[in-house]
Parts: structure tokens; sequence; C-alpha cells
């Protein structure tokens, strides 16, 4: 560096306080100090692996360690971080210590694809991690194409299961889907249209109310991209195909030995799980479910009604969150019922921003 461009550099340094001048300390000591974190902010629900039959199976876990275990089961087609599209709400649930954990299921995402693994090689990789996580049981949330597969767990490991949740979850009775009735290459063939481009695959009606959550669609987008491209899958449709082939199985599982509290969540406008398709959970179930039912709620009721869906899951089934001149209540059924009444907004403000 030549000499007078060094004495100019030193001059500029100086200025900003590099050279711990007197000057610039003490008009540093009088500006407040500024905070910088401690820990890391998550980039979204970090994913971890075991091995169990010489596969690797792939899972998520969100959360404080000591925090209520949930298991969340997503729609067809999705990875085990399809639980951050959730995180919408990620202050609520971390106010209410809730921990959701994912397991991949076959051939999306990091997961491998194998054409012999059913229902029951998904209960026992969910065992497995629960295992590994040292929970012996939990409240299971299952939204949409997650439907079947809660079932068959809750079918299987009762004793595991402490609450079922189903959220416009597709139920494994009743008349199996037009799907079924198609030949193996249709069904490719159908499939394979859909999801060729991830962002119609998750496409949402126009005035869905998860157009108001920033970032939403192209966070589902990206989980659609990581579905069907991660591995170099380049689109191909044999885990999607293979996957709804397994929701055309009836009778579906014998529901008698769960004995936990669940809880359906319909949306009255809902087309894709429609409300008569739902009460086939309240056939099945051997308790009575506490059904919550959503005039202003299509397919995606599970996101507009996240906060309530959080509260159940947490245990606070007996209060409703209802949005009050600009302020989040979380008030007793009845007195938000009385609150709705006079104009109260159902669910958290955020909805109103």
């Amino acid at each position: 560096m030549k000499k007078a461009s060094f004495v100019v550099a030193a001059l500029v340094l100086g200025a900003v306080g590099v050279t711990g001048s007197s000057v610039t300390s003490a008009v540093a000591d009088k500006r407040p100090e500024p905070v910088v974190q401690d820990a890391f902010d998550p980039l979204g629900s970090p994913m971890h692996e075991i091995r169990r039959d010489g596969r690797t199976v792939h899972f998520s876990d969100t959360g404080e360690r000591d925090g209520k275990p949930v298991l969340f089961m997503g729609g067809t087609g999705t990875t085990a971080r399809a639980s951050g599209m959730t995180d919408f709400l990620r202050t609520t649930r971390e106010n209410l210590k809730l921990r959701l954990i994912s397991v991949e299921r076959n051939g999306f995402g990091d997961t491998e694809y194998d054409g012999s693994l059913g229902f029951a090689d998904y209960t026992r990789d969910v065992a497995a991690v629960l295992d590994e996580l040292g929970v012996e049981k939990a409240p299971v949330i299952a939204i949409s194409g997650g439907g079947p597969y809660a079932a068959h767990f809750a079918a299987e490991r009762p004793e595991r299961v402490s609450a079922l949740h189903l959220a416009a979850a597709s139920p494994p009775y009743g008349p199996a889907s037009s799907f079924c009735g198609l030949g193996e290459d249709e069904q490719r063939a159908q499939v394979a249209e859909q999801i060729r481009d991830p962002r119609e695959w998750w496409a949402f009606d126009e005035d869905s109310p998860v157009a108001d959550i920033p970032g939403f669609t192209d966070n589902a987008e990206e989980d659609g991209a990581r579905s069907y491209y991660l591995r170099g899958q380049k689109g191909d449709p044999s885990a999607q195909v293979h996957e709804q082939r397994l929701y055309c199985q009836r009778p579906g599982p014998d529901l008698s030995g769960f004995a936990g509290p669940a809880y359906v969540y319909t949306g009255m406008k809902d087309t894709t799980v429609p409300p008569s398709a739902q009460k086939l959970w309240s056939e099945k179930l051997p308790g009575k479910p506490t059904v919550r039912r959503y005039e202003d709620s299509g397919h995606d009721v599970q996101y507009r009604h996240w906060d309530q869906i959080l509260l159940d899951l947490a245990g606070y089934a007996d209060r409703t969150a209802v949005c009050v001149g600009g302020k989040t209540r979380v008030p007793g059924a009845e007195t938000a019922e009385r609150l709705i009444e006079k104009g109260a907004g159902v669910g958290s403000c955020a909805w109103r921003e």
C-alpha cells in the first residue's frame, strides 16, 4: 500500500472507532450495547435419520427436547419437513411447548422408494423413531392424506397414541376413490401430470386464506419440489402412485382398540375430503369424537384453524381462540361463543391484519 493511501485508511478506520481513541470510546459508551443472539434461528424443520431393517428412516424433530411431543402426519406426497408449513404460528406452538415430530414416508424427499412397503412398515418406522427419541406416547395430528397412516398407526399401536387429531383427513373407510378403478398405466399418467409442476400440485383456491400468510405458497411449492425431485427423481410418479394405491385398501383398519380422545376438523367447503367423507371417522372411532366444523374453510381448514388445533394438542380443548378488538383471546368455549355472536372473529387476529 502506498504511504498516502495508508494514512487515509488509518484516518478512516480511526473515525469509525478501530483505533480505540478516547473520543470514539466516549461516544460508544453512551449508546446501548447492541444485542447479538447466542443461538441460531432455525431455517426450517431439521432432518435426522436412523437405520432400521437395512433402510434409512428420515424424520424431522422441531421444538425443545422437553416440549410435549406431537406426531405430525402430513398430506399425500409431502416430506417430513411439511410440518414447517405450520410455522406461521410458530410462536404460539413454542409458547404451548409443543414439539412436532414427523416421519417421512416411502419414496418422498430424502427417503428411497421401495414398492414392497405398506402401512405396517410405516407404523414400524414411526415406532422406531419414537423409541430413538425416548417418546412413549404422543398425540397424532394427521392432515389430508396422512389420515390413513394415522388410522393404521392408532389401530396397530394404540398404546402409543394419546389422542387423534384429524384435520381434513382422508378416512380409509367408505367407497374408494375413482383413482382405484384405473389401470396402473392410467394411474401413472394421471399422477405424472399432477406432480410434474409442484406449483400446480400445491395450488390453493384464489380466495383461500392461506394467501394471507407471508411465504406460505412458496414454502408449499418448495416442499413439493423436495418430494418429487430432491434425490434426482425428476418427477417420477412411482412413489405417489404407490401411496395412492395404498389408500384404495378396503376395509380400513379396526380402530376399536383405540381408547383415546379424537378430534375431527372439517371445512364445510371442502371438495377434496368433503364433510360427508369425514363423517366416517365418527362411525369408525369407538368413542364420540369432538367435531369442529368451519363454514369459512375448504381443504385448507388445517391451516386456517391451526391455532385451535394447537390449543387442542396442548390440552386446551375447552378453550377457543377469538379475535376481539384486534387482540387474540383464548377464553372458555361458552364465553368465546358469546363473543363470536357479538362479532368477534374466529381464530387469531393475524387472519385479520
